[in-house]
């Protein structure tokens, strides 16, 4: 009964994370650094970003997901900083990742830069046995999942200016094992390949009017290709509009006001288009984002992402 229990429980656990495996965001491009790290620095300002996300309302042990970071380029220098921390609660799982970044930006045109970047990770990862109810109370086995600490390092490069980007990344170069039965991986967190694109339109010629279309695509071992398009509009640099659509999976509404120069709020709300729609209730994403500015605290060139 103890190991019928104990494959039970590592099941649903692997179906949640094979579906998701890294945090997933409907914003992910006003938290990029969360997946690139050299996006570090690349809004020329002190960027404080932070995130709430709470994922499939109404189903039991759902993804709960905080995202916190803070990044800056250094001055008179092509080196960029930053530091990031992302608790992720799924069923009886809670993880935590804290991660620093350090890129550094060549100029490769007028208009373009090229950022190189690289992470590192700490990952502390616990399951709580409280939650799982076992037959037997102090099973070993349960034991040793609680505060497990596993390192890990990724790359990222960032082709950008105030109008376009390109980024290609990979944030964890190890697979960790999470679960394990008589040295068998039961469930493993595996790497992660991102390729990210977006660019912005001037619709008018006051600039009034901005739309960019953008899209993420994400590649992991064993899973299908995850595809998100976005479609976002913004009218006098301060109001955000948009739509996005995650390929196979949900389809997203979000907004976005420029509260001041410095600071952003945005909301993003998801639909299932799968079966999972008929069990929950949607998706809700909160962010804030505050940046300090060099020139007079003044932003002189509004960024879509």
């Amino acid at each position: 009964m103890r190991t019928k229990l104990f494959f039970f429980v590592i099941m649903f656990v692997t179906i949640a994370g094979y579906a998701q495996q890294d945090a997933q965001f409907t914003q992910y491009m006003y938290n990029t650094i969360n997946i690139n790290p050299a996006y570090a620095g690349s809004r020329g300002a002190l960027s404080i970003f932070g995130l709430y996300r709470t994922q499939w309302i109404g189903l039991d042990g759902a993804p709960e997901t905080s995202s916190f970071s803070i990044n800056t380029p250094i001055n008179n220098s092509n080196l960029g900083v930053g530091l990031s921390l992302v608790n992720d609660k799924i069923g009886p799982t809670n993880e935590n990742n804290i991660s620093a970044d350090i890129s550094y930006t060549v100029q490769t045109s007028a208009d373009f830069k090229l950022s190189f970047g690289i992470k590192g990770t700490a990952n502390i990862f616990n399951l709580d046995v409280n939650k799982l109810n076992p037959s037997e109370q102090g099973d070993p086995q349960f034991q040793d999942l609680n505060n497990k600490f596993s390192p890990n390092v990724g790359a990222g490069v960032y082709w950008h200016s105030d109008k376009a980007y390109i980024g290609l990344s990979v944030p964890n170069f190890i697979e960790t094992n999470r679960y394990s039965d008589n040295d068998i991986a039961i469930y493993k967190d595996k790497i992660n390949y991102y390729l990210m694109a977006g660019y912005v339109f001037d619709l008018d010629k006051l600039q009034y009017i901005k739309f960019k279309p953008a899209v993420l695509t994400k590649m992991v071992e064993g899973a299908p290709l995850q595809v998100d398009v976005s479609a976002n509009f913004m009218f006098i640099d301060k109001l955000v509009l948009g739509v996005a659509y995650r390929w196979s999976a949900s389809l997203s509404a979000m907004a976005g006001f420029q509260i001041t120069d410095g600071l952003y709020i945005g909301y993003g709300y998801d639909r299932e288009t799968t079966n999972l729609n008929n069990y929950n209730s949607g998706s809700h994403e909160i962010f804030l984002r505050y940046e300090f500015f060099k020139n007079n605290g003044k932003m002189t060139t509004p960024r879509f992402f």
